[in-house]
């Protein structure tokens, strides 16, 4: 027989992994009597866990939503971090199934106000494909934010938000439904993680489809307005932005020339990693984008072709001095003539 410390433990593990027991199910499975099930319960309840109980021939415990998860003593933000992380999988390759088990499990115990956050999120969220590599680069983004967006399309309500490139950014380039600090009014309807970076998928006053890097909005106050849902229906909203992303969503953009066919270079990048031109049969033209210099740099480098860049000059600038560092690794600085 386990110590009582280690069986109500055991104990609180079972009522987690389903959600109805019978006294006798417990008992058998602690190797206890049913009147230790009982007493084990009630310690339960005097710690703060929320077990209901159900009698006669049919009943069973269950663990009950409440005000309090000990000992994980999750706070508001805390408990949808979670639940975000695990529905995402960010980071954790080939457990989505146990990632789906252990959210489950969390909310079955969380507050219902923390559920309906969980839950809005969890319904209004989609993944990117191959969205289990971590992103150390990728920004922070406030749950509160998420909570909030992922609440107006549960509710179907206009979102209002300031939508704006980092000031320190001299070398974005705004393309279509992206500015500065403009008032955007738009009918939500998805959002999708992708790497680590979060977008917005929503249609504008003007009727046309955008998605927006949550990282670059600052939401202003709720409308309390509703919207007639019009949804996508043409393509999935993951594909449209993982197409949108590759034109506008980042911050440098570059043009470079590839001397290979363009299926050539197709085949060597990720659909969102840009758009492929052909010039000829043996030429194409590559528009791609990162949020940084440094990061376009080692994609394109990755392609195993030989290229031209056409801008930006920064980009440029930054290849000859990594060129300089690398030959002077090969040569040495005093070898090169």
């Amino acid at each position: 027989m386990l110590e009582t410390s280690q069986r109500l433990l055991a104990l609180l593990a079972l009522l987690q992994t389903r959600p109805a027991w019978t006294g006798a199910e417990l008992a058998k499975r602690l190797e206890v009597t049913t009147r230790t099930v009982r007493n084990d319960i009630d310690r339960l309840r005097e710690l703060g866990y929320p077990v209901d109980a159900t009698r006669g021939p049919a009943g069973h415990y269950r663990l009950g939503a409440g005000a309090k998860l000990p000992p994980l003593l999750l706070d508001d933000e805390e408990a949808v971090a979670v639940a975000v992380g695990l529905r995402t999988g960010v980071g954790v390759v080939g457990m989505a199934e146990s990632s789906e088990r252990a959210l489950t499990k969390l909310q079955q115990v969380l507050p219902h106000h923390l559920q309906r956050q969980v839950d809005a999120i969890t319904r209004a969220m989609e993944k990117g494909p191959d969205n289990t590599r971590t992103n150390v680069d990728a920004p922070e983004v406030d749950p509160a934010v998420l909570t909030t967006i992922a609440a107006c399309i549960r509710d179907e309500h206009y979102l209002r938000f300031e939508y704006a490139v980092p000031e320190d950014d001299s070398l974005y380039k705004a393309g279509s439904g992206v500015g500065r600090d403009l008032p955007i009014l738009v009918e939500p309807y998805r959002l999708v993680s992708w790497h680590g970076y979060w977008h917005l998928v929503a249609r504008d006053e003007q009727g046309d489809w955008h998605s927006y890097r949550v990282d670059w909005m600052t939401l202003r106050m709720a409308t309390g307005r509703r919207y007639t849902p019009r949804p996508m229906t043409d393509q999935a909203y993951t594909d449209f932005v993982l197409r949108d992303v590759a034109s506008t969503g980042w911050k440098v953009r570059a043009r470079i020339t590839v001397y290979a066919p363009a299926q050539e270079v197709l085949s060597r990048i990720h659909a969102a990693v840009g758009m492929v031109e052909s010039l000829d049969d043996n030429t194409c033209v590559l528009v791609t984008g990162a949020d940084s210099l440094e990061t376009i740099a080692v994609y394109i480098g990755m392609l195993g072709l030989d290229f031209h860049v056409d801008g930006p000059p920064q980009l440029i600038q930054h290849l000859r001095t990594v060129g300089r560092r690398y030959l002077n690794a090969i040569e040495g600085p005093n070898d090169r003539r």
